[in-house]
């Protein structure tokens, strides 16, 4: 992967101009493409199969007067008299609200089949209009014109409250706080960087990522229902990410330019090593997004995935966009220092400056070293202290309730939050959250006397305020009971209402000959995916973790530091969930934070915290064990490494996890509900987890375990895969750019190269050893196994064991995939002239032939095609190099054909092959001109 990034970046920096303007145009197109097909967003949470959502399906069917959105209307009179004085206005209103499109009912609230709720001094009463269908299924500007007429009648003799599901927000909602956010995130680039120009670049390049997806995400909600905190959770995640990301790219790029690099080769390196770190973090949050689907919650799979493409988006931004911006800034990203060095000693960094730059480093890092040396001195106390520290803050967790949101939760002030209130204050808390039993009774013949007789059996349970509505819909087939609990939507006794309405049900199925007994509407839709989301809790908590011990074993190597990854983890979910019970469970620093309200928080914050949480926390480990690592592999010493390499990457760490927590709290103070507890959950949970599990913690637990904390089994190694997350593979990249500088290009290159065998026990090799652009290479060799093995080796089908393999400039293991596009494959039996044929001469230069039998190509030249050595001389004139194999040992009347008529004999080299022993380490037995494999 490294050497694709470094070919990247360098490719970015070059097209710098070009790839700009690619970005931007797909920003506009995409805004226009959201603007064009006018998406819009639901607060409708549903999960099909639950009782509360089969029941709405079932009412939109059989009864839809009562299947679409609500709205209602708290009705009052300015002079403090009775309702009863103002009927006739009061009747005219929702007459007027009927005639609205969209409207389905609107029965006057003193209509004697539905009258509306009085308040206990009959001084206000409530009316209801339903609308036909659920939000986005009417004309959007039908509740602008309810609201006008009740605006309207409340600057007559009415007192006139809105409020119901029809004023949901459905739209995109930003606030000062976000921004408030991102000018903390600049001051600490700024900071980092000691500049203003580096610290606008990660703020820039984020926004750049936010702005198309959340574009697309508008525009894909046209077609497919998103709820509407979707955009502002992908917004949140998006700016934290992409500002650290491109942080951690520049910071690199800033560091080598200050030791005097090249700004084209920096670029590349930049995204060689720190590139392959941000794509293995961003891989590790967009994966636990999607892994929401474990829930089976189809709009909490659908804002995982979301969000999850926008943290995709934002690693896409910061690998392509941020190098061609580095390349459009040049020099004047270099610090000041090093480029007035350069200038005073034409264009050169001075060893001494070189040395004056580590020197300044190490000083920086003094805090850093004391506060590792302190963490690991007694490093049995460290960990207790922040295992008891850790525990004692998520206390709270048993304190935390869990709920979607209803319109008690919205900002004060607001009409939709005074009505709300109004309503509890007037009315009871139930009347904001009426459960609605539905019950089948085509198979009675008295529908009515049944209705009454569930009515009273309803109405009699602990927990029932009042019966507002019982009646049959017009086809006398289904039964509707309207029961307003004695608490709110939230509130336990209403949880406890519905589980007792359900467990009676069967009882009443059977002594009243009715069937499919349900509880239904929002209040119990809003109970069941409440009850879902906890129960997805601990399957999902197992597969975050599960993933985390999978993905830290492959890039450490290590049994112990996933293990103590994971454990850390779960420190800092306790913690962000303790802090998140404190502020809207107890109303701590409610104040500064905006908080309006109190009590359970929305249901899908634990799951979603975990999720992100779980890939930021992967990302710090990694940021800061990986460092540790490489020094002790270097070293040996493992509690030096624990030391160089906290120093090392600490500061980057912490300005990484401050502009986290910075982004996190702006989203916090925006006074959105249902946004609030997630951000401060992750504010929390990224505050504890850098600064109190990874750099405190992990110290300690690495010095107390020694060398043993990089111990894997022989077994396990082999078995799991390489993965280059810090791109250690660049090393390679530039030897052999190096190697080709002072040798030239050359299309194969092969230095102590080691493969196993196909289809046989050993090996072959070490081959060392180069083959020139143009060369048509005979691979000789009575073994088969050993002949096919150097083929699919230098065709990319069989990874090298050990040693250096080169195909042009593409190197094995990381490039086999680009090796393999290059190879042209002839297999045996082929129509070799017809293949040969199918070569672009054009691209020849990079192209690598390989013909699997050597008989093919003589069989064609002689007898098929009189015409293919001409076609061979004019691919070798180009570049190409063909390989092909022999079956013979020794050369064949084929060979001497080829050195016949090829216009260029000395083009022909050959090689002979065999496998490896005990007895020949080397392998192989060369016998060719200069410049073939020796």
């Amino acid at each position: 992967m490294s050497s694709f990034l470094y070919r990247l970046g360098r490719t970015m920096a070059t097209l710098r101009w070009r790839i700009v303007a690619l970005w931007t145009v797909l920003l506009v197109g995409v805004g226009g493409l959201a603007v064009g097909l006018g998406g819009t967003f639901s607060n409708e949470f549903e999960i099909p199969g639950t009782e509360a959502q089969s029941g709405i399906d079932n009412l939109a069917n059989r009864f839809p007067e009562m299947g679409g959105a609500s709205g209602t209307l708290v009705l009052q009179g300015d002079d403090g008299g009775t309702v009863d004085e103002h009927q006739d206005q009061i009747e005219d209103l929702m007459a007027e609200i009927g005639e609205v499109e969209g409207v389905a009912s609107s029965p006057s609230p003193f209509d004697d089949v539905s009258p509306g709720t009085r308040s206990d001094d009959d001084t206000a009463i409530l009316a209801q209009f339903q609308m036909d269908g659920q939000i986005g299924e009417f004309p959007e500007e039908s509740v602008e014109q309810i609201e006008d007429i009740a605006a309207e009648a409340d600057a007559g003799p009415l007192e006139v409250s809105l409020g119901g599901q029809v004023l949901q927000e459905t739209g995109v909602s930003f606030s000062i706080g976000e921004v408030i956010g991102i000018i903390a995130a600049l001051i600490i680039l700024a900071i980092v960087f000691r500049a203003l120009v580096p610290a606008v670049i990660p703020i820039l390049t984020a926004i750049m990522g936010v702005g198309t997806s959340m574009a697309g995400v508008m525009a894909l909600s046209a077609g497919i229902d998103m709820p509407s905190v979707t955009t502002s959770l992908g917004a949140m995640l998006g700016l934290a990410v992409g500002i650290d990301y491109a942080l951690f790219i520049l910071s690199r790029h800033r560091d080598q330019l200050g030791r005097g690099e090249d700004v084209r080769e920096s670029i590349g390196e930049s995204l060689a090593t720190s590139g392959s770190a941000v794509i293995f973090a961003g891989l590790t949050v967009a994966i636990a997004l999607v892994g929401l689907f474990v829930t089976g919650i189809p709009f909490l799979t659908i804002m995982g995935v979301a969000a999850a493409a926008t943290v995709a988006l934002s690693v896409v931004v910061a690998l392509t966009l941020l190098p061609a911006i580095m390349g459009i800034l040049g020099e004047r990203l270099r610090p000041r220092r090093a480029r007035r060095l350069m200038a005073e000693n034409g264009g050169v960094m001075p060893d001494r400056a070189t040395g004056a730059a580590e020197s300044r480093a190490r000083s920086a890092g003094r805090v850093s070293t004391a506060w590792v040396r302190l963490a690991t001195k007694v490093p049995a106390l460290t960990i207790l202290v922040v295992v008891l520290g850790l525990g004692a803050l998520a206390i709270p967790i048993k304190d935390l309730q869990l709920a979607l949101p209803d319109q008690g939760t919205d900002a004060e002030g607001s009409s939709t939050r005074e009505t709300y209130d109004l309503i509890a204050s007037e009315f009871g808390p139930g009347h904001n959250g009426p459960l609605l039993v539905t019950a089948d009774i085509i198979n009675t013949t008295d529908p009515l006397g049944v209705v009454d007789e569930l009515e009273a059996d309803i109405s009699s349970l602990d927990g029932v305020q009042e019966i507002q509505l019982a009646t049959p819909n017009q086809g006398a087939d289904l039964a509707v009971i309207v029961v307003i609990p004695e608490g709110g939507p939230t509130a336990q006794s209403t949880k406890d209402l519905v589980h007792e309405i359900r467990a009676d049900a069967g009882s009443w199925e059977q002594d009243l000959g009715i069937s499919e007994v349900t509880v239904t509407g929002n209040t119990a839709v809003g109970i069941d995916v409440t009850e879902k989301l906890t129960g997805a809790l601990l399957p999902f908590g197992i597969f975050v973790v599960g993933l985390s011990l999978i993905l830290l074993a492959l890039v450490f190597r290590s049994v112990w530091v996933p293990i103590k990854a994971s454990v850390g983890y779960l420190l800092s979910v306790g913690a962000a969930f303790g802090v998140t019970a404190m502020v809207f469970e107890y109303g701590w620093f409610n104040g500064p934070l905006n908080v309006s309200v109190n009590g359970p928080v929305v249901a899908f914050m634990p799951i979603m915290v975990m999720g992100v949480l779980f890939g930021l926390a992967m990302d710090y480990e990694m940021f800061l064990v990986t460092r540790m690592r490489e020094e002790f592999v270097h070293t040996g010493d493992a509690k030096e490494a624990i030391e160089r390499g906290f120093t090392a990457s600490a500061p980057v760490v912490i300005a990484a996890a401050l502009i986290m927590v910075s982004v996190f709290a702006g989203f916090v103070t925006s006074g959105e509900f249902m946004l609030q507890p997630i951000a401060v959950g992750l504010a929390a949970g990224v505050l504890v987890d850098a600064f109190v599990v990874r750099m405190t913690l992990v110290p300690a637990v690495l010095a107390l375990l020694g060398r043993h904390a990089w111990w894997l089994p022989r077994w396990l190694d082999r078995a799991l895969p390489m993965v280059d997350a810090e791109g250690e593979g660049l090393k390679a990249v530039l030897e052999h750019r190096r190697w080709t500088e002072q040798h030239g290009v050359h299309a194969l290159r092969l230095e102590r190269t080691v493969a196993p065998l196909l289809g046989a026990e050993g090996t072959i090799g070490p081959l060392t050893g180069q083959v020139a652009p143009g060369t048509l290479l005979v691979v000789r060799s009575a073994d088969d196994a050993a002949r096919a093995s150097f083929l699919s080796l230098v065709a990319g089908r069989l990874e090298p064991s050990s040693g250096i393999l080169a195909v042009h400039d593409r190197l094995a293991p990381d490039d086999l995939a680009a090796i393999q596009s290059r190879v042209h494959w002839v297999p045996s039996g082929a129509d070799v002239a017809a293949r040969l044929r199918e070569v672009d001469g054009r691209g020849a230069g990079r192209a690598l032939i390989v013909i699997e039998r050597l008989e093919d190509l003589a069989h064609s030249a002689t007898t098929a095609d009189d015409t293919l050595v001409e076609r061979l001389d004019e691919l070798l004139a180009h570049g190409a190099t063909i390989v092909t194999g022999s079956r013979s040992p020794d050369p064949v009347e084929a060979e001497h054909h080829l050195a016949r008529t090829l216009r260029d004999p000395r083009r022909l080299l050959a090689l002979t092959i065999q496998r490896s022993s005990t007895a020949v380490a080397e392998g192989s037995a060369v016998s060719v001109p200069e410049g073939a494999l020796v």
